[in-house]
């Protein structure tokens, strides 16, 4: 059963995130970040389904779980989304972790990122990882 998360229960298999239920989105900084979580709360979420994380916070959180992640996980997309987590948060890219359930709340979280300009979401499934963006 899925349900919402806080920072300090975000979790891994096999050492890659894994949120599932979840979509992750970058955006390019703090006034696009707040702007977006505005908008997905005039949608219908509520702020325990959004979690915000600052660009230091986003690389060294993902910079560690790559360190620790297992072999097997390497083979894997999400050691690939790892990789370009680090690398827009090296750019300074802010993230906001969405709880998105089902499809009608991914395609509003999607289109919300479209609206302020997110280079990337990703929504995590149980088996599988959906580039949204």
């Amino acid at each position: 059963m899925s349900r919402r998360l806080a920072k300090a229960d975000l979790p891994t298999s096999l050492g890659s995130f894994k949120p599932v239920d979840h979509v992750m989105v970058a955006v390019p900084d703090t006034a696009q970040a707040i702007a977006f979580e505005k908008d997905l709360l005039g949608q219908g979420f509520v702020p325990e389904d959004v979690l915000h994380f600052g660009a230091e916070e986003g690389h060294d959180d993902m910079a560690a779980m790559l360190k620790g992640a297992s072999d097997f996980a390497g083979f894997g997309y999400e050691i690939t989304l790892m990789r370009r987590y680090v690398s827009l948060s090296r750019q300074g890219c802010r993230w906001v972790l969405v709880y998105a359930p089902d499809d009608d709340s991914a395609a509003k979280v999607k289109d919300a990122a479209q609206r302020h300009d997110a280079p990337m979401a990703v929504k995590y499934h149980a088996l599988a990882v959906e580039d949204l963006i």
